[in-house]
């Protein structure tokens, strides 16, 4: 009898119970699999790992319904490994006991096995610790589901065992292969016309269980002819994204807005924006794309904008709609008319350009603490000078690796608030060079 929590391919329902389309349609193989090159391809990690037979711990991060259990389940089945799934909300202590004794059993009698933790952000640092021991000696393979960040919500320990593969939202091209996939299983096509065709794919929203469940909705109806776009949101009492591939798609209107703030031109921006608000989006999505065209396309030259943003994001949360959508329109606004630098942007990608260049460069002697007597010995600290000591505050020391030599990353403009940045840029240069010759 298969235990509590065996979900391997021998624990199937009954022949003859109802069955949704999600779970008829879940492929049998990698390859049956819809989208995720980028993970599965002859190159990619999955792909090379299954090629040289030897597969390691993963954490799968990414949004719901892109296939996270499922490529787990065919892995268990690629490798020959026992598949065993839980939930991090439904599993406690007790129960994870049982499941790594199981696996010890299995493991005892020659098979291994996939252990597939849903959720597995959910839970604590004690339970995640309690995976490790299980995972070093062989008893378990883990695999990790996750929407959250793992950097975040994960252990360093468990992290370090495992590999990190970003799962991403299904594009409109797999949403198609896959409505095609459910009409062939159906045996008939979608009562949609083209264009109510594509707004399914939209209110699907990269989800690939949702747009099955949707295209089962659908396909349930009794109809003659094809629906159009009101036809099919009146039906399904959800509103499609006005979202179509001649030029008013999702990243055409984001791009739109973006490009009108950057290009500040607050009527233009407010356009763009509304145009997405009445498309459907999402409100906090365009909170959170605000807020990034602050830190990259105003950075410096007005602070305040920044601040701006978050304020308004969190005004929206407390509000919520309609109202709270003006002070995201207050933001639009405020954007399009700051002063606008990339120079904080340009400058930490050249920084993280050369901070993967010099690899490991240790830093000067002279700042490193010397909080032992062998350190002290070896001239850590040794010349150090203490900036507040000096007259005006500047010491100008480099701080720089000895190897890499003094490098300029960030040139801000004469603009804004950055123009008095400009200023004390240059008022430090010129002290350095006095100092050093």
């Amino acid at each position: 009898m298969a235990d509590l929590f065996d979900n391997s391919p021998d624990a199937t329902p009954e022949s003859n119970a109802p069955r949704p389309l999600a779970d008829r349609l879940r492929p049998k193989t990698l390859g049956e699999v819809i989208g995720q090159e980028q993970v599965l391809g002859p190159e990619a990690p999955l792909g090379v790992m299954l090629a040289s037979g030897s597969l390691s711990s993963l954490v799968f991060w990414g949004p719901p319904g892109v296939g996270k259990t499922t490529i787990a389940r065919l892995l268990a089945h690629a490798t020959d490994l026992h598949f065993v799934q839980i939930s991090a909300i439904f599993t406690g202590v007790p129960e994870l006991r049982k499941v790594f004794e199981a696996a010890k059993h299995r493991r005892a009698n020659g098979q291994g096995t996939l252990l597939f933790v849903d959720e597995i952000h959910r839970f604590n640092k004690a339970q995640q610790d309690g995976f490790l021991p299980h995972m070093e000696d062989g008893t378990i393979l883990l695999v990790g589901a996750t929407t959250e960040n793992p950097s975040f919500e994960l252990n360093a320990a468990l992290l370090s065992r495992a590999q990190v593969l970003v799962l991403e939202r299904l594009a409109l091209s797999d949403l198609e292969r896959l409505a095609q996939r459910a009409e062939k299983e159906l045996d008939r096509p979608l009562p949609l016309d083209g264009r109510a065709r594509e707004a399914l794919l939209e209110m699907a929203d990269g989800d690939g269980r949702a747009l099955l469940n949707l295209i089962e909705q659908v396909m349930a109806w009794r109809v003659t002819g094809k629906l159009d776009t009101e036809a099919l949101t009146h039906r399904l009492m959800r509103r499609a994204a006005q979202y179509d591939k001649s030029g008013d798609g999702h990243y055409n209107l984001i791009s739109a807005l973006h490009k009108s703030i950057r290009g500040s031109d607050p009527d233009a921006a407010l356009y763009w924006f509304a145009r997405m608000l009445e498309a459907g989006e999402d409100p906090r999505f365009l909170a959170r794309r605000l807020t990034r065209m602050a830190v990259e396309d105003v950075c410096l030259a007005d602070p305040q904008a920044q601040a701006v943003c978050i304020d308004s994001w969190q005004t929206y949360e407390r509000l919520g709609s309609p109202e709270g959508e003006l002070a995201l329109a207050n933001a639009v606004i405020y954007l399009a008319l700051a002063p606008k630098s990339n120079a904080a942007y340009m400058a930490y990608k050249a920084a993280r350009a050369a901070a993967k260049k010099t690899g490991s460069l240790m830093p000067p002697k002279h700042i490193l603490n010397a909080p032992t007597r062998l350190m002290k010995d070896q001239g850590y600290g040794t010349g150090y000078a203490y900036d507040h000591d000096a007259e005006d505050g500047f010491s100008g020391q480099d701080y720089f690796p000895e190897s890499m030599g003094r490098t300029q990353f960030y040139a801000p403009v004469e603009r804004g608030f950055e123009r008095d940045l400009k200023k004390r840029v240059e008022y430090f240069a010129r002290l350095r060079r006095e100092r050093n010759g």
